[in-house]
């Protein structure tokens, strides 16, 4: 459809020819998210001509069809110059009903929601839908909604969350997320003036239907219920997301604290809940973990102290349902086998700090991946076993990936590299033992309880022949200079330090050494160093 036709018709038609007109445009452009460059004056005329419209006294239905054509001109952020400008956005966000920094905007909005018919409910939900294209597009569209307050107006819409319909609540929280993710400036504002973590952890609660049962413990959800209904997981979502950006920042205060304590249970509710898909299931999950990464660790005890569900008194009677929920879906990443970095990490750095802190959460979490060792025929990073998995991880070639999945084991070693290199053998291992200087041996800094480490049986008597480097007691390999006479030997052993030497000084290869600290430097320096005193260490 021709838009110079469209233009001219639009400024002398009436209302209904308006609605006409827009109409077919938006059937024939409904799927079309990539525009012709020469059209954008155009389009950009179209944009301020139907905000024209919208700012007269047309009926919702008309008003409907304007918004719907704003969100198809929206998905191009070159013509959004009329619509990022304060005019254009207090348009809108009225559509939206967004009223920000009204006096009883709570009582004003209850008493719309309560008036409001299915055609302008619809009117509500595209508004919404333009503001979230528009503020993703237009850098000045979000500066603008900075200035006329629009999170205000989103978060006093939050105080009516339970009347919502499905679409004004998953919109409402997009643009929220959006909001607080483009603008991080307006995260401070959120949390402190306007409260918005509690109004989203309110949301959270209400969506997920948790019913407490103590302080920070949601009653066991009924293992006979039906799976969550996809609009809630698709508005509980939107809510973590939310959340996550809004509990980047650091946390204090007490306050502070008794809310994140809060969160933490909701999570923990929300990893014992299952979705209409496996799929859905996992993304809540991976929603879960993002936003559990961002809590204080401290808080993360609410994950296994439900006084009421009780647990296992092999952990103190603490409940392992939900650590064991995370080392599944750890488990399920590490078999995809791609993206580790945003897949795979966030939950590794979770389990690590909270086994780290949580002598409990590391005790259950080395049990089931570290078990005591009685095959050691088979090399660490060979089999199907979650420990397996995760010494391979620690030779991948992502950087972060390996540091992540190493670090996880050496917490579980509670920090030994005695114990680490047990499981793992020493080439697996020494990535990080550079890392952390610890090439040497020793222990990391953190302290931790004098518990089980007890060796099996089939453990001490394979120990002796169990090469350290590979982590695995090796076949009897053929001796290749058993059959040489000396001077073959002398012949051999010169031959290969003329090939270091040649490497060496072509700077191919660099020889290092271990300084008494160990950490690595030149073999020259190493070599100068005096040793250390080392007779005041003490082993555990």
């Amino acid at each position: 459809m021709d838009l110079n036709n469209i233009l001219s018709q639009l400024e002398s038609a009436n209302e209904e020819e308006i609605e006409k007109l827009l109409q077919q445009y938006n059937r024939e452009n409904c799927h079309t998210f990539t525009f012709d460059q020469k059209e954008e004056a155009l389009r950009s005329k179209l944009c301020q001509s139907v905000l024209s419209v919208l700012g007269r006294q047309v009926q919702p239905s008309c008003q409907r069809t304007c918004l719907e054509t704003l969100r198809i001109l929206s998905r191009d952020k070159r013509v959004l110059a009329p619509v990022a400008t304060r005019e254009g956005m207090l348009t809108l966000g009225g559509m939206a009903r967004l009223h920000a920094g009204e006096e009883g905007g709570d009582n004003q909005k209850s008493s719309q929601e309560d008036t409001q018919s299915e055609e302008e409910e619809r009117v509500v939900v595209e508004a919404l839908k333009c503001l979230c294209n528009v503020v993703y597009n237009s850098p000045a569209a979000q500066q603008v909604s900075v200035d006329v307050q629009l999170a205000h107006g989103l978060c006093t819409s939050l105080h009516t969350a339970r009347t919502w319909h499905h679409e004004v609540g998953l919109f409402t929280l997009r643009l929220l997320f959006l909001l607080s993710a483009l603008r991080p400036d307006v995260r401070g504002v959120l949390r402190r003036e306007w409260h918005a973590v509690r109004l989203l952890t309110e949301v959270l609660e209400h969506t997920l239907d948790v019913r407490w049962v103590g302080p920070y413990e949601a009653a066991s959800p009924d293992p006979q219920a039906l799976p969550m209904p996809a609009e809630d997981n698709e508005r509980a979502m939107e809510a973590l997301k939310a959340l996550f950006n809004l509990t980047l920042s650091d946390a204090g205060g007490e306050e502070d604290d008794h809310q994140f304590r809060l969160i933490a249970a909701i999570l923990r509710h929300l990893l014992m809940l299952k979705t209409e898909t496996e799929e859905k299931t996992e993304e809540a999950h991976s929603h879960a973990v993002n936003l559990l990464n961002n809590l204080p660790v401290s808080c993360l005890d609410v994950l296994i102290d439900v006084p009421v569900q009780g647990g296992l008194d092999k952990y103190g009677g603490k409940n392992m349902d939900a650590v064991q929920v995370l080392l599944d879906f750890m488990e399920k990443r590490i078999d995809k086998g791609s993206n580790y970095k945003e897949g795979l990490t966030p939950v590794l750095s979770l389990l690590t700090e909270g086994s780290r802190h949580h002598r409990e959460i590391r005790r259950y979490i080395k049990a089931q991946v570290l078990p005591p060792l009685t095959d050691v025929k088979i090399r660490p990073e060979i089999g199907t076993t979650i420990r397996n998995k995760l010494v391979r991880l620690m030779t991948h070639v992502d950087m972060g990936v390996k540091q992540t999945a190493a670090e996880f084991l050496f917490v579980l070693c509670k920090e030994s590299v005695d114990n680490l290199l047990k499981y793992t053998g020493y080439g697996n291992a020494a990535g990080l033992l550079v890392a952390r200087g610890l090439l040497g041996g020793g222990r990391g800094e953190t302290q931790y309880s004098e518990d089980e480490d007890s060796d099996t049986e089939e453990y001490k008597s394979a120990k002796p022949f169990i090469n350290l480097i590979t982590g695995h007691v090796e076949e009897p390999m053929p001796n290749p200079i058993e059959e040489m006479t000396e001077e073959q030997k002398e012949y051999e052993a010169q031959k290969l330090v003329n090939m270091f030497d040649k490497l060496s000084r072509q700077n191919v290869i660099r020889p290092m050494g271990v300084r008494p600290d160990g950490t690595l430097a030149p073999l020259e320096e190493t070599l100068c160093d005096p040793p250390g005193d080392n007779s005041g260490s003490d082993s555990d």
